[in-house]
């Protein structure tokens, strides 16, 4: 507990060429969890920010002998590691409009003027403490989750990488059925053996696009046109669904410019689910979309075992699966997380509405 206390301490760097107001100042806004630092010139005070890179506030006089507050602020901002530091200038005069645009101008965010308030002074210094910890906080978020998202990307690489292999196996194999006098001769075999070898290569060209999209970033990722209709007619087929099960796509579906790969990925997941888990004797999956200002919105409705109200909060988180006992022991938990992180990847959102024995929609907002 303790070190985490010294982690949020909150470093305030106080300068002024009289050492008195250092020391008045440093009563007026003591806190336990708040460090102090002194300086009576703008060279000292350089140097102490230099050596000290965790400084949060710099309270600036502006009328120093040598260099002036004006001064000292340019040269911080002008440095790539101190240029965030918040400034907050302190000054007995110069309080003429010119002069406190020209603090602002150089990188200032506040412009005091003593004798100052105690309780304004405490009240400012307490909120731009709470900016630095939300600041401070934001960037550690930010890399932790460039941390998992590489991480994903090199599982998802390495996952593909395997899974080539195998499939260059099937592949030949079909190669060799499809030359096949035998099955050749039989209509129904020769068509279904057809059917297996294209979904054979779909799933190739599909994993060729994960491995390419594993190693490019988000923003180098092909945009291109994309007619939605003929994506889910397509994804429809090579998913196989059972002769009970229908599935039904609007034809008012948009062409779009988007990345393929993943509004792919995402259709296919929900169809996929809503093919694995159908419970009805006619299981009916439908397809349709919601033209919105900046977003389509789009449906995946099925008449399937649905979602108790229970699970409606857990279902898009990692590992979370429902008790339903058509998927209990053959979900993983997995896929709809990552079709959540697909969707806010590119600036959506996705969300469910369910009754439990009468089936689920599902909606995702895709950016136009």
């Amino acid at each position: 507990m303790m070190n985490a206390n010294i982690n949020r301490r909150f470093s305030i760097l106080l300068v002024d060429d009289r050492p008195e107001n250092n020391i008045l100042l440093e009563e007026v806004l003591e806190n336990e969890n708040r460090r102090f630092f002194s300086a009576c010139s703008g060279n000292e005070a350089l140097r102490i920010i230099l050596k000290n890179p965790d400084i949060g506030l710099i309270m600036l006089d502006v009328q120093m002998p040598e260099m002036d507050g004006f001064e000292v602020a340019r040269i911080l901002k002008s440095n790539a590691k101190t240029k965030d530091i918040a400034i907050i200038f302190v000054t007995a005069i110069n309080t003429e409009e010119q002069y406190v645009m020209q603090g602002f101008g150089e990188g200032a965010v506040d412009y005091m003027q003593k004798p100052l308030d105690i309780n304004v002074t405490r009240a400012k210094v307490n909120v731009f403490e709470k900016l630095y910890f939300y600041q401070h906080d934001l960037k550690h978020s930010l890399k932790e989750l460039e941390k998992v998202n590489k991480q994903l990307e090199k599982f998802v690489y390495v996952v593909s990488h395997d899974l080539k292999s195998p499939l260059a196996s099937v592949v030949t194999i079909l190669s060799t059925l499809r030359g096949n006098q035998v099955i050749e001769s039989d209509p129904v075999v020769h068509e279904r053996i057809e059917m297996v070898s294209m979904a054979a290569f779909h799933l190739a060209d599909m994993i060729d696009s994960i491995l390419d999209y594993s190693i490019h970033s988000l923003s180098q990722q092909t945009i291109e046109e994309v007619d939605t209709f003929e994506l889910l007619n397509q994804i429809a087929y090579l998913l196989f669904p059972p002769k009970n099960i229908q599935i039904k796509v609007s034809e008012s579906l948009p062409v779009i410019h988007t990345r393929k790969l993943k509004l792919q990925q995402v259709f296919q997941n929900l169809i996929s689910n809503a093919i694995k888990y159908n419970d009805k004797r006619q299981g009916l999956i439908e397809i349709d979309v919601i033209d919105k200002e900046d977003f389509y919105e789009f449906l995946v409705r099925d008449n399937g075992p649905g979602i108790a109200k229970k699970d409606m909060d857990r279902i898009f988180k990692l590992f979370a699966v429902t008790e339903n006992k058509s998927n209990k022991d053959s979900s993983t938990g997995i896929g709809l997380n990552l079709l959540k992180i697909i969707v806010e990847e590119q600036g959506g959102k996705v969300w469910a509405d369910s009754e439990l024995g009468k089936g689920s929609t599902f909606h995702f907002l895709w950016k136009k």
